[in-house]
Formats: C-alpha cells, sequence, structure tokens
C-alpha cells in the first residue's frame, strides 16, 4: 500500500503561484472543504481542457482540480467520493504528464492521483494503484530531487506503509523534514509532519509542527481540526 491521499500543497510559495496562474479559488477552496466550489471548478476546468485537448497545462489544471476534490472529500470522510474525484483526475494527470514527461510536478500529481483512490478500498486499490502511486512519485523525485511536494506525497505514503512493509513513522518524518528544508513555507509538510509525531505520541512536536502549518496556511480547516486532534503531551 502506498499513499493513501497526498494533499498538494497549502504553502506561502503555492499561494503565490496559484495567485499567478488563477488557482488560487482552487486553494481556497479546498481549505474551506467548500465542495460545492469545488464542483464549480472542476466543471470550468474540464471545458477549458475539453477546449484545448492538446495543453499540458489545461490538462494539468483539470487533475489538480480533481485532486485537491478528493482531497477535500477524504477530510469529509466521504471515501467513496474521493474515489470517484481520484479516478476521475487519472485521465488528464495522464494527458499532462504524455505531453511533457520532463515535468517532475505532472509525474507527483498523477501518483498523488493513484494514491487518493487507495482509501475507498485500501486492499484492492493498493494492488491497483499502489505501484502507480509509488513509480509515479519516485520519477517526479528523479526529475527533480529539489521538489518539496514530491518528498511530501512520499512521506504520506511511508506514514500509512508500515514499517514491516518499508514504511514507517520514522520514514515519513524524515521526508517531511527534507520538503522543510527545501521548502521552510510548506505548509503542507508541516501538517503532515505533525500528523506523524501524533502518531508517534510525540504530542509536544506534533502541536509545534501543526501550529507552524496554521502560521503558514491560516485559512485550512483541516490543520485546525488536527491541531484541537492533538493532545498537549
Amino acid at each position: 500500500m502506498y499513499a493513501r491521499r497526498v494533499l498538494i500543497a497549502a504553502c506561502a510559495c503555492f499561494m503565490a503561484f496559484a495567485a499567478d496562474t488563477g488557482l488560487g479559488d482552487l486553494v481556497d477552496a479546498r481549505d474551506r472543504q467548500d465542495m460545492g466550489a469545488l464542483s464549480q471548478i472542476i466543471a470550468r476546468h474540464e471545458q477549458a481542457a475539453q477546449k484545448d485537448s492538446l495543453s499540458a497545462e489545461a490538462q494539468y489544471r483539470l487533475a489538480l482540480a480533481y485532486s485537491y476534490a478528493a482531497e477535500v472529500a477524504t477530510e469529509l470522510h466521504d471515501k467513496r467520493k474521493a474515489q470517484a474525484f481520484a479516478e476521475a483526475g487519472m485521465a488528464p494527470a495522464k494527458k499532462a504528464v504524455s505531453a511533457n514527461e520532463s515535468n517532475a510536478e505532472y509525474h507527483r500529481l498523477s501518483g498523488e492521483l493513484c494514491g487518493q483512490v487507495i482509501p475507498a478500498n485500501p486492499l484492492f486499490g493498493a494492488l491497483k494503484y499502489g505501484q502507480c502511486a509509488r513509480d509515479e512519485i519516485d520519477k517526479a523525485i528523479e526529475l527533480d530531487n529539489k521538489l518539496a511536494l514530491a518528498y511530501v506525497s512520499r512521506g504520506v505514503g511511508n506514514f500509512y506503509l508500515p514499517a514491516s512493509m518499508g514504511g514507517g513513522v520514522d520514514l515519513a518524518v524524515k521526508d517531511f523534514d527534507k520538503a522543510i528544508s527545501l521548502n521552510p513555507n510548506l505548509a503542507e509538510a508541516y501538517l503532515w509532519k505533525g500528523i506523524t509525531l501524533r502518531k508517534a505520541n510525540r504530542n509536544a512536536e506534533a502541536r509545534q509542527a501543526l501550529e507552524r502549518a496554521i502560521q503558514l496556511d491560516p485559512r485550512r480547516i483541516w490543520a485546525k481540526e488536527q491541531l484541537e486532534k492533538t493532545p498537549a503531551r
């Protein structure tokens, strides 16, 4: 079993990127867990992708919108809907990769979508999509070993993969720390580091990481919920 669901970054640098590329509304809808807004954004990107079917960027944006929707559905405990969104995003993600195979972020997103399918049916999902998640994220790192988001994606996979199967919390924390070393403003890395440290009963450190995630992205509802779930000690 590999990545269960990998969160596309909520970070200061990505927020700036989102504003520049018109994806700010997508980040905002994800942060607010607004499924209605996400559905509207998906429809808009679907039209754009159909209009310009040869555009790798248009396909990527559509896949990204589906991934964000899958992410929020998982946060809201609707695994079936998360699976449906993730599977819908796979085709445009593959088109983006095919159009530009040297783009590390396209590979990372493709792997992330594969991982997002797994929670709804862990055994079947892992058998069908686990290798895709692993291979695509590894390819992203091979193409760009400074892509911080790729280490977050790999870290989430290690979080869910037992140590006996080559994963575990120690490896996950290393991946999140690597992401942070590459981008100290990557909120998603702090968020998942906090969740992982809580799993290891390192609650004080977990709270510190989660608080940093909220400082970097104060609108993120899920980060606030994770902090509330984390004991003080």
